[in-house]
């Protein structure tokens, strides 16, 4: 009794769930591409940036 009200609640839930279309999905997709390639270039400058300061310090 207890497992079939709980899966009729977790259907009637899952019923009221908006998907996004394939349009959202792709441009949520080329939004986290952007940020994540902009974040690997600014890590990448800031440590090419303090290895260099680095070896000027200690060479």
């Amino acid at each position: 009794m207890e497992l079939s009200k709980h899966i009729r609640n977790a259907k009637l839930e899952l019923s009221k769930v908006i998907f996004p279309t394939k349009g959202q999905v792709k441009q949520a997709y080329i939004a986290v591409i952007i940020v994540v390639s902009a974040v690997a270039a600014f890590l990448a400058l800031v440590d090419l940036l303090m290895s260099s300061i680095m070896s000027a310090i200690l060479g």
